[in-house]
């Protein structure tokens, strides 16, 4: 089943190769109430990312008010949402991020915001109203502490098909899925979602943003720009929020690096993945080429997506790890002090 950016076709790939795993038969947790506060707070937080349809031949003529994106005011004039939906396509120059785009408040105003940092590596981009517009923006939207868990009740406020904003309510289900479209996990939401509604936060019961709402699972097969779903994936906030620090501070992200690249064996009758090569940090720790991965910290790898998932949400460089392997019939434990890059 082919996956589009929920920005539209424009974005679409070929079919998946790998299979969108549901989780099925867990007990959902305990729902707390969404409150009309939390409603309110993330409607009034949330804005639509404009298209430029002004004709250059006819600078005095206002263009058309027609909305691509959704994003939302963190605080202080910040403005985040999904880079795909900031980004401009020229057939001449290619595909670049846009310096500044104009957003669209909730009670219609109109507002230049500036860039100030991205991630193309995580599809995240934060722009900045000038201060003084900034009273124009009427509530701000914070990322949630802590991780998300399957079942939870979400919603997501945004501007599918450019209409809105409206409201879209569901749960999560596999907190812990890949594309092919960002190098880690995303979060899997049962909310209707269209096109337009990319970059929108996906809230919890208290309007706190868990999630960027970056993907969606295309049902329709054919040539439309308009794509809707309800299968959406977003950007973890417990990553997001790390990207938007290093934007605000003006700091390069770095991640950890183990220093090693992986294959899938056989162990036993599950597979596991085994090192193919190694280099520092992981080769001064003691860590050898053909030993099995079987934890990091206590977590489990199950591939090696998992681990570069992890190694990114979970670390910094510097920090130091301990690695579970196992050799031939023995398990050893390395303690590896992570490089960065």
């Amino acid at each position: 089943m082919p996956w589009t950016y929920a920005m539209g076709s424009r974005f679409r790939s070929s079919a998946l190769s790998l299979p969108i795993v549901l989780l099925l038969g867990l007990a959902a947790p305990a729902q707390a109430e969404i409150t009309p506060s939390a409603l309110d707070r993330a409607k009034l937080a949330t804005i639509g990312v404009l298209e430029d349809t002004q004709d250059q031949r006819t600078p005095d003529k206002p263009g058309k008010l027609l909305v691509r994106g959704t994003g939302f005011h963190l605080r202080d004039g910040y403005i985040v949402t999904a880079r795909h939906a900031a980004e401009k396509h020229d057939a001449t120059t290619g595909t670049v991020i846009e310096k500044q785009i104009r957003i669209l408040t909730t009670d219609l105003h109109e507002l230049p915001a500036d860039l100030v940092g991205d991630s193309a590596f995580m599809d995240v981009v934060v722009y900045r109203v000038a201060e003084a517009h900034r009273p124009k923006l009427r509530a701000t939207a914070s990322f949630a502490s802590g991780d998300v868990q399957p079942g939870q009740e979400v919603f997501t406020v945004g501007y599918p098909m450019g209409w809105g904003p409206t409201m879209s309510f569901g749960h999560l289900g596999n907190t812990n899925t890949f594309l092919q479209t960002v190098d880690t996990r995303l979060i899997q939401a049962d909310v209707a979602a269209c096109s337009g509604n990319s970059g929108g936060g996906l809230f919890n019961d208290k309007g706190e943003v868990v999630g960027i709402m970056h993907a969606i699972i295309q049902t329709e097969r054919d040539d439309s720009t308009a794509h809707c779903s309800r299968m959406a994936f977003a950007i973890p906030a417990i990553l997001a929020e790390r990207i938007v620090n290093a934007a605000l501070e003006g700091k390069p992200l770095t991640f950890s690096k183990m220093g090693i690249q992986m294959m899938a064996v056989k162990d036993g009758t599950k597979w596991r993945m085994a090192v193919k090569e190694v280099n520092e940090p992981s080769k001064s720790a003691g860590i050898q080429k053909h030993d099995i991965i079987i934890a990091i910290d206590e977590t489990e790898v199950d591939d090696a997506k998992h681990l570069k998932n992890y190694l990114i949400e979970r670390t910094i460089p510097g920090q130091q790890v301990r690695v579970k392997v196992r050799r031939i019939d023995t398990d050893l434990t390395f303690t590896v002090t992570l490089a960065g890059g």
